[in-house]
């Protein structure tokens, strides 16, 4: 019996964080562009749960305990993983242009 070769595959996995829906799938779309043009194998975009971050404040300062306003704001999520990344790669998504309000986490594994 041969021993089995463990395949190492590196991955670069892109977490994208965005209060906008709209905003966000631009940016993904863009971030998945530039990475089949260099010939990476892309998997995603996944959802991921969007964070709801509820606040309620009271309208007056002292009295008036019943009047309240209420606010959310949502956070939109989205996780791409590009396969086996060159060098070529990660420049073109280092010296990619994202709208401001989009956040990337870059994570290599």
């Amino acid at each position: 019996m041969s021993p089995k070769k463990d395949v190492e595959k590196n991955k670069i996995r892109l977490k994208i964080k965005s209060y906008d829906h709209r905003l966000i799938d631009t940016s993904t779309k863009q971030i998945i562009d530039t990475a089949q043009r260099n010939g990476a194998e892309v998997v995603g975009p996944i959802p991921l749960p969007t964070e709801i971050r509820r606040y309620t404040v009271n309208r007056s300062t002292f009295v008036h305990k019943d009047s309240r306003d209420q606010f959310e704001m949502r956070v939109h999520k989205r996780l791409v993983e590009i396969l086996n990344p060159d060098q070529k790669i990660v420049e073109s998504l280092s010296n990619l242009n994202l709208p401001s309000g989009v956040e990337v986490e870059i994570k290599l594994i």
